[in-house]
């Protein structure tokens, strides 16, 4: 019987070695690719609920329409907030990001209640641009009450959503006499009546240019599919915006919005928060 030499590797082995070597190198660097997205993630919506934090600390409502605005933002950072804390991968952070960019939706609207400048432009919520914006004052009886929109804040129509789908269907950005989505917020599901509510209220308006059946089905004309699609399908892979980076943004070289002073003086650093679209995950 041959006797092969102490420390001779025949081509088999020494293959089998290799796709070895190869394959730990690969999960090494996936591994390390992984934590650095996550910490990008993480570093990016912690960004953003501090200066979600910021304002809802130190703006006071000075009318209805600006309080209740306030109070969403309030509950968007805390929701944000426990997010942040739980998240152990980067798509799970920039949920928590999302959550705090709806918030400071609601701090631009509080803003806006209030006659101060409402800031910078802010990121476009998931279905935001398919649900479209409330155009024009509007006022319907709908079951024994009387509801209204508008696309401006009164005391007549004091609740303001930023635009986005709730349980699936597109809600358009606008004030609201009554928060008329949130039933649908709390069940996951819509009512019986939703789809003649939203048609009866919105048929015909400019900017939110379909009606009942596309309430149902979740889809305006004009909704890009692919749009909500490429964006879930970035999450599922982990790739965001800048290699994980998020566009950062100064204020006044302050964390905070100047709440005294309805001149602004905008500063950006670095970009801004126009700078990706979402989709896939309007809900709050």
């Amino acid at each position: 019987m041959p006797v092969r030499a102490v420390g001779t590797l025949n081509s088999m082995e020494l293959l089998l070695i290799l796709i070895v070597i190869a394959a730990i190198g690969f999960v090494v660097y996936s591994s390390r690719q992984k934590s650095t997205a996550l910490t990008n993630a993480q570093a990016d919506a912690r960004r953003v609920i501090e200066l979600l934090g910021g304002q809802v600390l130190n703006l006071a409502a000075t009318n209805d329409a600006a309080r209740q605005a306030l109070a969403d933002a309030s509950e968007r950072y805390t929701a944000a907030s426990s997010q942040i804390a739980q998240a152990d991968t980067a798509p799970k952070a920039q949920l928590a990001k999302q959550s705090a960019v709806e918030g400071l939706y609601y701090v631009r609207a509080a803003r806006t209640a209030m006659d101060l400048d409402p800031g910078p432009p802010l990121e476009t919520l998931a279905g935001q641009r398919a649900a479209g914006s409330v155009t024009e004052d509007r006022r319907i009886e709908f079951d024994g009450r009387q509801i209204q929109a508008s696309p401006q804040p009164s005391p007549s129509t004091p609740n303001y959503y930023p635009g986005g789908r709730v349980a699936g269907r597109p809600v358009p950005a606008g004030w609201y006499s009554e928060p008329w989505w949130k039933p649908a917020l709390r069940a996951g599901a819509w009512g019986l009546g939703s789809a003649l509510l939203f048609d009866s209220l919105f048929h015909g308006m400019h900017g939110v240019s379909y009606g009942a059946q596309g309430f149902e089905s979740g889809l305006g004309s004009g909704y890009d599919s692919g749009f909500d699609q490429g964006y879930q399908q970035g999450l599922d892979q982990g790739q965001f915006t800048d290699s994980g980076q998020g566009q950062d943004v100064s204020w006044n070289d302050s964390p905070n919005w100047d709440t005294g002073n309805s001149d602004g003086g905008w500063d950006f650093g670095g970009g801004d928060f126009g700078g990706g679209d979402f989709g896939g995950f309007g809900d709050f």
